[in-house]
């Protein structure tokens, strides 16, 4: 799995997500709508980041990027979802993509510090 490759093409689609909030969105939703749009975009982007650095880890952590493209797609994903329909309860879902990026730094974190102590 090229999870740099994956990182490279989430941080674009990241990019267009957010120009499509500060563009098109703009005139059809709420400012605190834009704010939760907004909030997205910028984990989405941290998340495309750790996938990019999960392909440049010193060791595989397949795990990692798996958890962290689970994250933009329920954190993220759940706010863009939200924003678009105004059916708030799409919130119940984002905590579960943030708990997925947690464990995805986490599992980085801890692979890459085991693989630096041999």
């Amino acid at each position: 799995m090229s999870w740099f490759a994956i990182g490279a093409l989430a941080a674009g689609v990241g990019v267009a997500v957010g120009a499509f909030g500060a563009h098109g969105l703009k005139a059809m939703v709420t400012p605190e709508m834009l704010t939760v749009w907004e909030t997205g975009v910028r984990y989405h982007m941290y998340a495309a980041i750790g996938l990019m650095l999960i392909g440049l880890a010193p060791v595989r952590v397949d795990l990692a990027g798996w958890l962290m493209l689970a994250g933009i797609l329920l954190f993220s994903g759940s706010l863009y979802a939200m924003t678009l329909t105004g059916i708030k309860v799409l919130g119940a879902i984002t905590p579960f993509g943030g708990l997925a990026m947690i464990a995805a730094w986490g599992l980085l974190a801890l692979k890459t510090w085991q693989s630096s102590q041999q």
